[in-house]
């Protein structure tokens, strides 16, 4: 994949990330507005069906009352008898629901009685008198049918007209009860609980408004607020004809964010779940197409390194072989034994980077069997520094051995750790630009043995410090191929000291060289 391709991919997987989750965050909103919508539908329904039942009740106890007077002075009682009627003590204020309804039933009764009796008269004097006016008896019934009812509405208004003076001037606190209005307002709020699906109860705030002042009925912490608090007409009268409600309920709901919250807080945490599983889910994607693309690299890397490494000896070998070819050399036996040696030489450096390959293949596989002895440290040592000692000479460089350790024995494998202290020591000569310039140093440290290997090389950054025990990894420093390597030696050599038990540490400043720390255990 190229990095454009790659490029575009990361972009579009982003977009669609940050797509998703600006829809969830729509959808969370819009389900608050909704479930906000739908709160205030409820409380609004519930305040109009409360203060409709306590009008309602207030008219029914009015009409009692006037008819009971009205059956008391024998005719419509007016202004002058509702005042005389109820300020002389016959009847309390506050005996009113007590009586109203037996009254009402006693004038009823009374009433029926009399319209019987009355109507067998009627029945028989009708006929008597449509005669004299000169009407039949169906037209006769028809205008007395007519006028009662003129009557019963001329009744109707003068009911209203009176109620409305009656109760015009008088405070909310007598015309209902605290309790009562209370008793009646949770009594609503608890059977219709707010939202039908969720059988929730909140609690709430209440105040009675008369004229946009506030009046004695009114709960301790009510505070008006427009978010919070819903309002209702409540006894509306002859001086709601100029505004638009000569009383106001208003209640408020101090919890109504916390319960509207509460709602969808299920959805909601789901939605947020799901959200932060499709992002650890992309971030995870994109690391691992970052570390493909990495490995892809490292492999194209590796390819490449390898097809340089071995072009170099299959070329010397193909001229060597060309040269004891040609008949001047092959009767010469020194030139003869010189370019076999050459050809043996590269051929075991082919076979040392492809047996590198193989060993780091099984390390991954676990296949490979290492095999550990007692053995003198300083002996591997110096084993692994005559392996480079005539790349060291060739280059005109020198090694010095510093070797403060007194206690010296380990459990190892000779020939994996031989090859370890080879890699390391062969890495300190690649890297070096001029005459290679190298020390090695041991020392105790309570019972373990340090063994350091330093150069005066190239040195490395941070970020490559922290990346070159990593398989195929190779710094790049602008000619890809400039020193040797295929980026397996400081990963198998990793691999066999963790085997080992041991520990290995690097030490660079850029430009000034590298410091190979290897902290490895003592057999007491």
């Amino acid at each position: 994949m190229n990095k454009t391709r790659f490029r575009l991919l990361v972009f579009f997987m982003s977009l669609s990330l940050i797509g998703i989750i600006l829809v969830q965050l729509y959808w969370i909103n819009l389900s608050l507005k909704i479930n906000d919508e739908q709160f205030k539908f409820h409380v609004q329904q519930i305040l109009n069906r409360v203060t409709e039942k306590l009008r309602a009740e207030e008219e029914q106890r009015f009409n009692n009352l006037y008819y009971h007077i009205k059956d008391s002075v024998g005719h419509r009682p007016t202004k002058a008898d509702f005042a005389n009627y109820m300020y002389k003590g016959d009847l309390k204020e506050h005996q009113n629901t007590v009586y109203s309804d037996y009254l009402s039933q006693s004038y009823k009764e009374e009433l029926e009685f009399f319209d019987k009796n009355e109507q067998e008269e009627k029945d028989s004097s009708l006929t008597e008198i449509s005669e004299q006016n000169g009407m039949t008896i169906d037209e006769y019934k028809l205008s007395v049918q007519n006028a009662r009812r003129e009557d019963a509405a001329r009744e109707k208004r003068h009911i209203k007209y009176l109620f409305d003076y009656y109760n015009t001037e008088r405070p909310i606190e007598s015309r209902i009860s605290e309790e009562y209005f209370l008793k009646t307002l949770r009594s609503d709020f608890r059977d219709n609980k707010v939202d039908s699906e969720n059988k929730v109860d909140i609690d709430f705030e209440y105040a009675i408004y008369k004229r946009g002042l506030a009046t004695k009925m009114r709960s301790k912490n009510f505070s008006y607020d427009p978010n919070l608090s819903y309002t209702a007409s409540l006894f509306p009268g002859r001086d709601d004809e100029g505004s638009d409600n000569f009383y106001r309920l208003m209640v408020s709901f101090p919890s109504k964010k916390q319960y509207i919250l509460s709602k969808i807080l299920g959805i909601t945490m789901l939605s947020v779940i799901f959200t932060l599983i499709i992002i650890i889910a992309y971030l995870s994607a994109i690391n691992q197409l970052i570390k493909q693309k990495q490995i892809s690299e490292i492999k194209t890397d590796f390819i490449n390194n390898m097809t340089h490494e071995f072009k170099t000896p299959i070329a010397t070998i193909n001229l060597a072989l060309d040269a004891i070819k040609n008949p001047k050399i092959l009767g010469d036996t020194e030139k003869v034994q010189r370019y076999l040696q050459m050809i043996r030489e590269e051929n075991k450096r082919m076979h040392s980077q492809v047996e590198n390959v193989l060993q780091i293949s099984k390390l991954d596989r676990k296949e490979l069997d290492i095999t550990k002895d007692q053995a003198n440290i300083h002996d591997i040592i110096e084993d692994a520094i005559e392996h480079v000692h005539l790349i060291i000479e060739a280059r005109e460089g020198h090694l010095t051995r510093h070797f403060h350790a007194t206690r010296t024995t380990t459990l190892l494998n000779d020939v994996h750790f031989t090859n370890v202290l080879v890699n390391i020591l062969d890495n300190a000569i690649k890297y070096s630009e001029g005459e290679p310039e190298i020390d090695v140093y041991t020392e105790n440290v309570k019972d373990f043995i340090l063994i350091k290997i330093s150069d005066k090389g190239l040195g490395m950054s941070k970020t490559t410090q922290k990346r070159i025990f990593e398989k195929f990894f190779r710094e790049h420093t602008g000619d890809l191929h400039n020193v040797k390597g295929h980026g397996l030696g400081l990963a198998y050599v990793k691999r066999i000291i963790d085997d080992h038990n041991c520990n290995i540490y690097v030490e660079s400043e850029k430009g000034k060289g590298s410091t190979f720390i290897i902290k490895m255990p003592l057999i007491n």
